[in-house]
Order: structure tokens, then C-alpha cells, then sequence
């Protein structure tokens, strides 16, 4: 079955292509944001049980028919290409888990108009998958990476993994294409702020410190580090450490820049320093339901449209539909205004 964690995946077959045209294309909602970005989850499952990710449990997956095929996410890709989003990140859950993402990656990549495609991965498939995506085209990478401590690690992923095996997906892609390191801002390592931030001293990658969101098993109620904290703390390691103006990817990270270090960092405060005024994404689950806000469980199904036989009007429809249904802004600042309740594996991180 092609959602199989391993083997050989069945080819993926060609598309035929959509009559409208993506060049000149540009997509806006209802509030005047250009949306040109688009979040691919190819599956709901991972290889980790990062405790603000998922329940100690886990979640029960979901099933093999549920999980989109290959063939309707590019079909999707393609309508979204049709209406000027043409930037992708493939997200799960864990991407590098579904059997046949390299082949995936490589056909989302050839589809006419996509400038760009990208991974976020726990980095513990990257050594062996490495070379073919390269070879497929890919763009840039993040690497999640909450602490170099290897116990630390283990704690937090309820895994036996270690950090040490992530450092080394890290190390073999820096230099090979754009790479970041994703840390979600906890309590619990505080510590590993400087020694993380060090990566981008000791390879060419951006580090980028996230706040966590309170959504699926996180706990809103824990106090992590707060901006100015974690600043200070960059700054005593790195005093010439500065503001600059650098888009980095399609992200909303704020970049901080010192003459030591070969990457920047960055901070992602999507909390308490709410980014939605220049949003310009929007989310596809593994099960397809299409989400123009991260908070909230509304969005477009477009999974009865892929499989009961609608045109690519029908389909383009939906999507502009999903985008003018865009909010404002998240509510994150309300927990108890947030609709969303799904875990972020089954959302699509």
C-alpha cells in the first residue's frame, strides 16, 4: 500500500494539465493578503512522540483509503498553481515515513509553475534519503531539533532516537542546500537556547526558535521563555548579535545576525507577536481538508470533490473559496476561542 512506512512505492502517473495559466496569477483574501503558499501534509503519522505533538498514546492513525493518494495531492498542487500559490511545504506528521516522498517530491517540483518546494522533517530518514531528494529537486530543509541533549531528546520525543542522530542529518545537508534547525521554545530547555544557537556558529544553517502554539496536547498553561529572555541569552554568547532585515523562505521568522555566527537566527512568535496582518498560507491535511487558519477546525473538504469526479473548475472553486474564508487573524491569545482540536501530526506541522 503506498501509505507503508517502506518499499517501493507505485509510480506516480502524469497529470493532465489544467487549462488556466498560474503565470501573472496572483491569489488574494478577503483582507488584501497575497496567498501564494501552500502546507502539503502526505500523512498523519510519525516516528517520534514529542509529547506537545501528540498524546503519550499517540493518536490512532488514520486509515490507508482516508490519506489523500499521491496523485490527488498533485492534483491539488496543480489547481493551487492555476491560482498563483506556487510554493509548497510536505509536512505530516512525519513526510520522510510515507513510502514513495522522494518520487512525490520530484513530481510536485516538475508540475509547471512551482517555484518552490520544501521539507520539514525530524531529520532521522534524511541520511538515507538525502541524495535521491537532491536529485528530485528539493529546495530547502528544516530539521526539528528541540535540544542536543541526547536524554533531553528522548524525554521529549518518547523515543529511543537520539539527538546525535539528528545533528548528523543536519551536518550532512549543510552546504547541500538551504537549511534551518527548528526549536519549540520549552521550559524544560531553556539551556540548550545557546548550545542550539551554536549551530549556526558551527555550519552554515539559520537556527529558528519557535513559541510553542497552544494546540492538540501542547499545554498553554507552561511558562516558556519569552522574547526579551531569550534574546538576553543569545546576546551573552553573541554580543554584536543585531536585527536584520532578511526574508528567509516563505516563513515569518525574525532573524537576528552576529559576525560569529555562518547562519542567523530567528524567532517565530506566532503568540505572542502575531504575524496573520502578512500571512500568506494556507494548510492541506494528509485527509485533505483544506485549513486557511491554523486555529480554527474550519476549512474546505476537498476530498469529495477529488474523488467523486468534479472538473478542475470545481476544484480551483473550492480552493478560492477556502482562501476568501481566510480570518483575520488566529486567536491563540484566547484559548478558549481556539476551535481547533486535532493533535498538529493530524493537522499537518
Amino acid at each position: 500500500m503506498e501509505h507503508n512506512l517502506s518499499g517501493a512505492a507505485r509510480p506516480i502517473r502524469r497529470l493532465r494539465k489544467m487549462n488556466t495559466a498560474a503565470e501573472g496569477c496572483t491569489m488574494r483574501d478577503a483582507f488584501g493578503r497575497e496567498i501564494n503558499y501552500m502546507r502539503l501534509s502526505v500523512t498523519d503519522r510519525c516516528n517520534l512522540r514529542c509529547r506537545y505533538c501528540m498524546p503519550m498514546e499517540g493518536v490512532p492513525p488514520t486509515t490507508h483509503g482516508d490519506i489523500l493518494r499521491y496523485e490527488e495531492l498533485l492534483r491539488v498542487a496543480q489547481a493551487a498553481v492555476s491560482l498563483g500559490i506556487d510554493r509548497f511545504k510536505v509536512t505530516g506528521g512525519e513526510p520522510l515515513v510515507r513510502r514513495g516522498i522522494v518520487d512525490f517530491i520530484r513530481s510536485l517540483k516538475a508540475l509547471p509553475g512551482v517555484r518552490q518546494v520544501t521539507l520539514t522533517t525530524n531529520g532521522l530518514h534524511l541520511p538515507s534519503l538525502l541524495d535521491g531528494l537532491l536529485d528530485a529537486g528539493l529546495d530547502a530543509v528544516n530539521i526539528s531539533l528541540d535540544t542536543r541533549d541526547n536524554a533531553q531528546y528522548q524525554a521529549i520525543t518518547r523515543s529511543s532516537h537520539t539527538a546525535d542522530e539528528v545533528l548528523h542529518a543536519v551536518r550532512l545537508c549543510a552546504g547541500r542546500l538551504p537549511t534551518k534547525v527548528n526549536a519549540v521554545l520549552l521550559s524544560e530547555t531553556a539551556a540548550q537556547l545557546v548550545p542550539l544557537a551554536r549551530l549556526a556558529e558551527e555550519l552554515l544553517v539559520d537556527v529558528r526558535f519557535i513559541e510553542r502554539m497552544p494546540l492538540g496536547a501542547a499545554d498553554a498553561s507552561a511558562s516558556e521563555p519569552a522574547h526579551k529572555e531569550t534574546i538576553d541569552l543569545l546576546r551573552a554568547a553573541w554580543p554584536d548579535l543585531a536585527s536584520v532585515q532578511k526574508r528567509c523562505g516563505n516563513g515569518p521568522a525574525r532573524y537576528y545576525a552576529s559576525t560569529k555566527l555562518n547562519g542567523c537566527i530567528g524567532l517565530i512568535e506566532a503568540v505572542s507577536h502575531a504575524f496573520c496582518a502578512s500571512c500568506n498560507r494556507v494548510r492541506l491535511t494528509s485527509t485533505g481538508l483544506l485549513k486557511p487558519c491554523l486555529c480554527y477546525e474550519q476549512g474546505t473538504d476537498l476530498k469529495p470533490l477529488l474523488r467523486g469526479g468534479a472538473d478542475d473548475a470545481a476544484l480551483r472553486d473550492a480552493i478560492e473559496q477556502a482562501v476568501r474564508g481566510k480570518p483575520a487573524a488566529h486567536c491563540f491569545a484566547e484559548r478558549q476561542a481556539v476551535t481547533e482540536r486535532k493533535s498538529m501530526n493530524q493537522i499537518g506541522g
